[in-house]
């Protein structure tokens, strides 16, 4: 059953003794008030979430569970007076229309409760939950159990509500700790509906897909992406930052970027670096120069690159770059960097399979500060990407200072608890002002360990702070952080091509505009109708955030926009190529978008015309006003069908919702077949926000599919089907006869190809890195690489692809020192490792050779694997990468624990992954834990 196109859809817990919880909620809010009467203390309660129960129906509610720990032995939580606010992707079924609805207000009218959107708007995903006359009073150190029903399915810890705020008579909302569990061995909790035929992964599911066996790499399967041509000519350069380099004036950006990264590593002085330029540089030999090619030469002489042009040029440096040995950046890193560094002799020839090398990074749902952004960027260079899509724009957050517009920033840039939205947007998507004051929530975290209930997070999967308030949803670039961030993508020959995404997922910029309307009565920049009766519900929950197309105030806001813009990337001395129109998801029947709008029904342009109609004439208006200031637009696929005649001038589609049965799979190729250029966005295959694979603790959505760097890898852009073996509930599939084809003359209209990285759960730069990398690292392979494997030559491929990630990238991006920033180290995912016991030896494997496999059977003591070895019935197993940092652990043979039931190895594995050690009594019965540590563990 196919789920709502929830491509950016809005959404688990780390066990720490009752004392430890206990003292960081006293360090954050300070001693519990003093009072005559009993007052409740908000820092003794704690919720948990967990579904429980999918089969209740099929694919359109599940039962969850609230458990709501009451840690204060005094006062208890009362019957009436309090109200608990949160936020969740999945609705309560309480808030459905129907039978779901009317069977989820009873389940909870029947508990004593009632839920509710918290917002005066009734917009979007923010709720509150509250006591009715029949709820029963909580008692001092009970555990209340809450059946809650919620749409469609909970399959990653993601899912679960987040935000979690108690407020006592009205009055300011303190922070409620949450986490989330889920058992990964029970069908119930894990399987979506009957027709979810998607195993969980385990360790003996990874041991029997991790085929792959480790390999000597060559010269040329050691450089990523893999260029044209590779030969080792034997001997080396020595280069270091003293090295000469040597370029024509037309080159200094790329000669100063050469000095700076050398410097980063040594400054010793080494051979003679010589940069230029060849216009008729033909790396391929087919007789046409080769745009952004390159020659790389190293040898005992020194160095030479020769580019076609500027991005070639440094196209060849990022390639020497990863010539230079791993440790000699971990050396550097450590500050032991001495003399000059030692690169193998190499003649290398190498251009780009696509003009257009993309990443798009949301910054609209969770903000991220420039010097991310421009880290982001520098490993976009590394790995040959050329193009930033920067979502600048959504529902949830509006991030870029606009002169003359200062309610977007002054408003529509926070989130904040404001039910009424006099000052702010309301909470969503879990987050306000991260940690941050200001925004409404007192007794918050102060720091990320806190906000994780007491340890560090690693950022190697599902963490609980996500649930705990950490993430930007404030924030926003001034014109100088903007224009800094362009500066430093142009020095990298990277566009950066901004969106602002309308005339749907514009709530912030509508409600912004209504706000200065409010406050001055000046309607030039207004782009709601008040009368408007039309009623329509986005996938996100929003009913309020659409631009009116009929409004000459929509217009003026994008031409003042648009203005400010071009002023902008001029002010940066950076070419502003291309402005993203956005486009997508416009909610529900086009007959329902701006039927009940007045102002269409008097506007003489518009008068009589329908919801299809309406937003054409949206589209060829916006993409006239864009135009002014960009010679080319794009947007999403949903600006125009290709089974209709609309077309925009200027104009390339991003067709993304391939999923397959959802009737677009073959939009691609049909733009591209009737001569309509065309930008790569598969959601299949390119979406690097959705989970890698179905872990509960692997965070991220999976409403398209599970993607991870296989996905991206073997992604055929010109036979995307290819891919089509099994639907995202893991049922196979074929492709169909009626898809279309690509024809060769629709292969020259592929522009090239994007990887998304939308941010409704990227609530740190590290989970940013951690979605990303390694998947942005097979799609940077596909975009660039001419050679792409034929299906049939695909597993060969990757068995090369992951031994080259093992052995040479991860290293190099252990030791990654951006140009120009501070800091070292990529938070790539680092695999968890795949395992069997037979007759109590362990067989242990990683799916990228040349990672370290460790072992323990206590939980304690880890051990290096080299092979088969004698560890019991049971065994914990987990990949060390070079800089120290580990994957989560994964349990081989270890049993679901329960109380009364038997302990093997004295390990204990919750829910999380986390290792808990219990004494095992020398009689081998049940450990002996008590109820405390029962109740957090369960």
């Amino acid at each position: 059953m196919p789920q709502p196109a929830l491509r950016r859809p809005p959404r688990t817990a780390v066990l720490v003794p009752v004392a430890a919880l206990t003292a960081a909620g006293a360090a954050v809010l300070g001693p519990a008030p003093a009072s005559a009467a009993c007052a409740p203390d908000p820092r003794a309660l704690q919720m948990t979430f967990q579904p429980v129960d999918h089969t209740v129906t099929d694919a359109v509610y599940f039962r969850a569970r609230l458990t709501l720990d009451d840690r204060d032995r005094r006062c208890g939580l009362g019957s009436s007076g309090w109200a608990m606010y949160f936020t969740s992707v999945r609705q309560p079924a309480a808030v459905l229309t129907g039978t779901a609805g009317d069977i989820g207000r009873k389940q909870l009218a029947d508990q004593g409760l009632s839920v509710a959107r918290a917002d005066r708007a009734q917009s979007g995903d923010f709720y509150v939950l509250r006591p009715t006359s029949a709820f029963k009073p909580v008692k001092p150190g009970e555990r209340r159990q809450i059946d809650f029903n919620m749409e469609l399915w909970a399959l990653q810890k993601t899912d679960a509500p987040a935000g979690w705020s108690i407020s006592y008579g009205g009055g300011t909302p303190h922070w409620l700790p949450a986490k989330a569990l889920q058992d990964p061995t029970d069908p119930k909790q894990t399987k979506a509906f009957s027709g979810d035929n998607r195993p969980v992964q385990d360790a003996a599911r990874r041991y029997a897909d991790n085929t792959e066996t480790k390999v000597s790499l060559t010269l040329k399967q050691s450089i990523l992406p893999q260029p044209l041509s590779a030969t080792a000519t034997g001997g080396t350069a020595a280069v270091g930052g003293g090295s000469d380099v040597r370029a024509p004036g037309n080159l200094r950006g790329e000669a100063d970027y050469l000095r700076s990264a050398l410097r980063d590593l040594t400054r010793a002085k080494g051979a003679p670096i010589t940069l230029a330029t060849d216009p008729k540089l033909d790396v391929d030999h087919d007789g046409k120069p080769d745009a952004e090619g390159y020659t790389l030469t190293t040898g005992a002489s020194g160095v030479r690159i020769v580019g076609a042009d500027a991005a070639g040029v440094l196209h060849g440096i990022q390639t020497l770059r990863q010539l230079v040995p791993a440790k000699s950046y971990r050396d550097a890193a450590a500050g032991h960097g001495g003399g000059a560094v030692r690169v193998p002799g190499a003649t290398i020839a190498d251009a780009p399979l696509f003009s257009y090398r993309g990443l798009d990074i949301d910054v609209a749902r969770h903000f991220e500060s420039a010097q991310t952004i421009k880290k982001f960027l520098d490993l976009m260079s590394f790995t040959k990407l050329n193009k930033l899509h920067l979502h600048l724009t959504d529902d949830e957050g509006w991030r870029l200072q606009i002169p003359g517009l200062p309610e977007l920033t002054g408003f529509g840039a926070h989130r904040a608890f404001d039910p009424d939205e006099t000052r702010a947007l309301h909470e969503g998507m879990g987050s306000v002002n991260d940690l941050g004051g200001g925004d409404g929530i007192a007794g918050k975290a102060r720091n990320q360990t806190q906000a994780n209930l007491g340890r560090p997070p690693a950022y190697q999967g599902f963490e609980p702070d996500v649930l705990n308030f950490v993430g930007k949803g404030s924030g926003y670039y001034t014109v100088s952080d903007f224009q800094s961030i362009l500066k430093y993508a142009n020095a990298r020959h990277i566009d950066v091509i901004p969106e602002f995404d309308f005339p749907a997922h514009a709530r912030a910029a509508v409600q912004s505009m209504e706000r200065r309307y409010r406050a001055t009565g000046d309607a030039t920049y207004r782009m709601l109708d008040p009368n408007d009766t039309s009623k329509h519900v986005s996938v996100q929950g929003y009913t309020d955030n659409m631009a009116n197309p009929c409004l000459p105030g929509t217009y003026r806001f994008l031409t003042k926009v648009v203005g400010e813009l071009k002023k902008m990337y001029a002010g940066a001395g950076a070419p502003l190529n291309r402005i993203s129109l956005g486009g997508d998801e416009p909610p529900g029947a086009p007959d329902t978008w701006w039927s009940g709008s007045p102002a269409c029904k008097s506007n003489p342009e518009t008068a009589g015309k329908d919801g299809d109609t309406l937003k054409n004439l949206f589209f060829t208006k916006w993409n006239d006003i864009a135009h002014t200031a960009a010679p080319q637009t794009s947007g999403w696929e949903d600006i125009s069908d290709p089974t209709k005649s609309f077309r925009l001038k200027g104009f390339a589609p991003l067709p993304w919702q391939n999923v397959w049965g959802w009737g677009h799979e073959d939009w691609a190729y049909r733009f591209a077949n009737e001569g309509t250029p065309v930008i790569l966005a598969h959601a299949t295959n390119l979406y690097m926000d959705l989970a890698y694979n179905k872990d509960p603790n692997e965070p991220g959505y999976y409403w398209a599919e599970y993607v991870d760097e296989r996905s991206t890898f073997t992604y055929q852009p010109f036979d995307v089907y290819a891919n089509a073996t099994e639907d995202r509930w893991g049922n196979p599939i074929t492709p169909s006869p009626s898809w279309t084809r690509l024809t060769p003359e629709g292969r020259k209209n592929i522009l090239g190809m994007e990887a998304q990285l939308f941010g409704e759960n990227g609530m740190t730069p590290q989970i940013r890195e951690y979605q990303a990398f390694p998947k942005l690292l097979g799609a940077a392979e596909r975009a660039w690489n001419r050679e792409t494997p034929a299906p049939a030559q695909m597993p060969a491929a990757w068995n090369v692809f992951t031994n080259t990630l093992g052995q040479v990238t991860f290293p190099l991006l252990s030791a990654y020192r951006p140009v120009g920033l501070p800091g070292v180290g990529v938070n790539y995912r680092i695999p968890l490792p795949g395992g069997k016991i037979d007759g109590g030896t362990l067989s242990a494997n990683v799916r990228d050779p040349g990672l370290a496999i460790e072992y323990s059977t206590d939980g304690v003591r880890w051990r290096p694997y080299s092979g088969p070895v004698k560890v019991g019935a049971s065994a914990l197993t987990r990949t060390r990468a070079v800089d120290g940092r580990t994957s989560r652990i994964s349990p081989v043979g270890v049993p679901n624990w329960q109380p009364g039931g038997s302990y093997q190895q004295g390990a204990l594995v919750n829910y999380q992954g986390e290792l808990f050690r219990a004494l095992r009594p020398s009689s081998g019965r049940a450990p002996d834990v008590s109820p405390t540590f029962w109740r957090l563990i369960q």
